[in-house]
């Protein structure tokens, strides 16, 4: 980090004197301004790493509204770039909302050096983390945009690399005749993935059968697959096609597959190997051309074991197995789907997206899209809030707990005198896993062993340091 440039925007010469050495010390390189126009003019013609910019620029000025001007306008021409405060005159409520709006850190004058180096440091780091992932989102993105253009994808919504390479195997293998089996949790979206690879296939304007194999009565699995003559039951006033039929030159998708019982596996075992079958009460054999695609959220290779599932049949459905993660497990595609399940009119607020980033979903995607319908129909204005959402309640409190962490309270700020004021978070995405909530002890312990130094015991606890300002009040504790 020694070929940093870190610009300093004061009116003081002394204060950017003072800094510069400061700063050389590290090998960072300082860049002066005196003005808001000068700071401006030097980001358009430097490449910078940081901003310290001043509150107040002019002898009569302690208000911070000059400040205030100069740090939304670099926060909106340059919204990744670390913003650091500093002024002379301490306003508790410019603080709170400046940290709010993106600020790094709020220090007041004079400023202790080692902290406001330990600071600079992190947010470098930061900074280099950020840019590392925008840089690999880039990437992502043009190797999404690559695929939509090879395959059709039509509205499958995906953000999440894990989602991506599903869906790239899935395209490779669709223009081939062979059985593929899908294999993921209820709800997680098989029947969608079956749909992507018939829409691939050789043959995607011809039908796509879907047939639930768990709610096909027992005594009717064989006319329901295969068909039926008139009178081959009572009730048949007519010829009834089969489902195989009705695919053929198409896809046929037989969704739980597990739930099928033996007479069915052994009907469907032939049907596969020959593409023959006779309807229920005909003995003409007939000829079909099926693509067939398998889905099962049951552990296949036990229910053999038990004897359960033909193995046969298992190793003829499961030439190539696509395994569809649960929607836990791939978090970046929670917000997509939910924005693609909302209301054009309507918008999650940034405690809603917190809450569905946090939740388990055991119901995947599609308790995730009954949650988005639930909440429309609840929210009378344009804004889905948390209480709208109706997610369980053992997620409710942790998504309490996360909207206590949305913003910064004034006393942290008043008990820390604003130097070391929280950073804004992390911009890599949330990840929906629980954290354990640290205790009052462990809180301490960390304070203890990192001297008091907020930065390292936030790291140290697994937190920023906006969220260990909350549970320091919280738990009452002073900053030593």
């Amino acid at each position: 980090m020694n070929d940093r440039k870190l610009l300093v925007i004061d009116d003081n010469t002394a204060v950017s004197t003072a800094l510069e050495l400061l700063f050389s010390l590290e090998g960072w390189q300082t860049i002066s301004a005196t003005t808001p126009e000068d700071g401006l003019s030097a980001l358009k013609n430097e490449s910078v790493d940081l901003v310290i910019q001043d509150m107040n620029f002019k002898a009569d000025k302690t208000s911070g509204e000059e400040g205030i001007e100069l740090f939304h306008t670099i926060r909106e021409q340059y919204p990744d770039l670390p913003i650091i405060l500093l002024t002379a005159w301490t306003s508790l409520e410019t603080a709170v909302d400046l940290v709010r709006g993106g600020a790094a850190d709020y220090l007041a004058k004079p400023w202790d050096d080692k902290k406001l180096i330990t600071t600079i440091r992190n947010l470098l780091e930061l900074s280099d983390s950020t840019q590392e992932l925008l840089r690999l989102k880039e990437r992502n993105n043009q190797t999404r945009s690559a695929l939509f253009k090879e395959y059709t994808l039509n509205n499958i919504i995906f953000q999440d690399p894990l989602t991506e390479n599903l869906i790239r195997l899935a395209c490779q293998v669709a223009k081939s005749d062979i059985p593929i089996l899908i294999t993921g949790p209820n709800g997680a979206g098989k029947e969608k993935i079956a749909e992507l690879i018939h829409d691939n296939s050789v043959n995607p304007n011809n039908n796509f059968v879907a047939v639930n194999c768990g709610a096909l009565p027992k005594e009717l699995i064989e006319a329901e697959l295969f068909g039926a003559e008139a009178g081959a039951y009572t009730g048949a006033n007519k010829i009834r096609i089969g489902r195989f039929e009705a695919a053929d030159g198409g896809t046929l998708f037989l969704d739980e597959i597990g739930n099928l019982p033996l007479e069915g596996q052994m009907k469907l075992l032939r049907v596969l190997e020959t593409q023959q079958f006779e309807r229920l009460g005909s003995t003409k054999t007939k000829t079909v051309n099926v693509r067939v695609i398998s889905a099962t959220n049951a552990d296949l290779p036990a229910m053999i074991e038990a004897g359960e599932f033909r193995e046969d049949l298992y190793y003829r459905l499961n030439v190539i197995e696509l395994k569809l993660p649960p929607l836990a497990d791939r978090p970046e595609d929670i917000l997509p789907l939910a924005n693609f399940f909302l209301d054009g009119e309507k918008q999650l607020s940034s405690d809603a997206q917190q809450a569905l980033l946090n939740h388990p979903w055991p119901g995947n995607v599609r308790e995730l899209r009954n949650a988005i319908k639930r909440a429309q129909l609840l929210c009378s204005n344009n804004k889905v809030e948390i209480e709208h959402l109706g997610l369980r309640a053992f997620n409710e409190a942790n998504s309490s707990a996360n909207v206590m962490e949305s913003g910064v309270t004034e006393s942290s700020i008043a008990e820390s005198n604003v130097t070391e004021s929280s950073a804004t978070e992390s911009h890599t995405p949330p990840k929906p896993k629980v954290k354990k909530e640290p205790t009052k002890d462990e809180i301490e312990a960390a304070l203890a062993e990192t001297h008091g130094v907020i930065a390292n015991a936030a790291q140290k606890l697994g937190l920023s340091r906006q969220s260990l300002y909350r549970r320091m009040e919280r738990f009452d504790i002073k900053k030593k």
